[in-house]
């Protein structure tokens, strides 16, 4: 454990919380870390006076217990590390003007904006384009993260033991940006304040991922680079990373939106995609969505059915498969049960059970994911994914 000076103002305390049986530094007054100054907190800190002038260096320690940050005033820090294996939680502003350093455990931020009674919520605020160092996926912030600046800026933020850092371009944090990473279902999340309807989405997308997003939020046009991994299940949505898309969820048409892809990386259990330019406050939440399949030069595949009768996407395209009249194409479940099965098929499949081994034929097949396999003579099968939605 690293040794430091402990160099303070006046008007602060030390507390013995009774019932907690734990000493927690508490300040009442106007106090400074100065330039070469250097203090460790193995306690918790609750700041109620003024603590936003240090110039020298702040560490958080502890081996065997979490700290806390709170109070009613934001404290800002100069130079930060953070050595706390059960992590860190965040209940008030902190600021960070020159370095941040991970070196164990998380940083927990409140989740929830909406609950918070406080003109600026409890974030991770990095002011001035200060860096940080020795994020990893034990290594990150679990929600909220902001930053003010001029330059390019990655959010190290993620859910649980899983980093999933989001990127914004220059000048997009002059007024202050802020983001978090939610590895939830955008239809029934579990810590955001309401839900997205993944089978509402517009004429340019045929899928939304089922499994993750984020929340970005600012007022300044940007270009935003969302990340996956192999927890992302891509899979799902597209055999080629180049049919992704970045989506965002449009308050005022209740809909996914296309907001494009310019550059794709990776592969398709690892990579990033980056957007077209947008307004962060224009969308509430960011995730991945699916544009058409090309495959070959001979196809193009719709990999998305909304099968709700409204005319648009009801059925599984696969457009010039009229060419390929001896075609044959069959649809598996999740469980790998055959539920359609066609020789000549002329895009007409619209979720209905009709495979000789499937149960319940005739019957609407329920929303989800479901496997194709195209047969077709003297050319290698083609197979992939499609998301039905009704």
């Amino acid at each position: 454990m690293k040794k430091f000076y402990y160099i303070f103002g006046l008007f602060f305390a030390l507390i013995l919380n009774a019932n907690a049986q734990e000493i927690a530094f508490h300040n009442f007054g106007n106090i400074q870390i100065h330039d070469q100054g250097s203090v460790g907190f193995h306690t918790n800190v609750i700041n109620d006076g003024t603590f936003d002038q240090n110039l020298g260096k702040t560490g958080f320690y502890h081996d065997t217990e979490n700290i806390t940050i709170s109070g009613n005033n934001k404290p800002i820090f100069h130079d930060v590390e953070v050595d706390v294996p059960e992590n860190i939680f965040i209940q008030t502003p902190v600021g960070i003007t020159n370095f941040y350093e991970f070196i164990s455990g998380k940083a927990f931020t409140p989740r929830d904006l909406n609950s918070q009674a406080r003109d600026e919520p409890a974030t991770l605020h990095f002011i001035n384009d200060s860096p940080y160092l020795g994020e990893n996926d034990e290594r990150h912030v679990d929600g909220y993260v902001s930053n003010t600046g001029n330059l390019d800026f990655t959010f190290p933020i993620g859910d649980d033991f899983r980093l999933r850092p989001l990127s914004i371009e220059n000048n997009a944090s002059v007024n202050t940006s802020r983001a978090a990473y939610f590895f939830e279902n955008p239809n029934f999340p579990n810590t955001f304040p309401r839900v997205f309807n993944t089978s509402n989405f517009d004429s340019t997308l045929f899928g939304v991922s089922l499994f993750e997003f984020w929340d970005l939020d600012g007022n300044i046009e940007t270009r935003a680079t969302l990340t996956w991994d192999d927890n992302s299940n891509i899979p799902f949505l597209v055999e080629d990373i180049n049919n992704l898309r970045v989506v965002g969820w449009d308050e005022d048409t209740n809909q996914w939106v296309n907001l494009g892809m310019t550059t794709v990386t990776g592969d398709i259990n690892f990579g990033s995609i980056t957007s077209e330019n947008f307004i962060p406050n224009q969308y509430t939440v960011l995730t991945f969505g699916s544009s058409t399949e090309l495959i070959d030069g001979d196809f193009e595949i719709f990999t998305g059915i909304s099968a709700n009768g409204d005319g648009r996407n009801d059925t599984f395209i696969i457009r010039g498969i009229e060419q390929f009249p001896n075609n044959q194409l069959s649809i598996f479940n999740r469980w790998g049960v055959e539920v359609y099965n066609t020789t000549g098929y002329n895009n007409d499949w619209s979720g209905i059970s009709e495979g000789r081994a499937t149960i319940a034929k005739g019957a609407e097949l329920p929303a989800g994911t479901y496997f194709y396999v195209l047969k077709i003579n003297g050319q290698k099968d083609r197979s992939g994914y499609i998301y039905l939605t009704r």
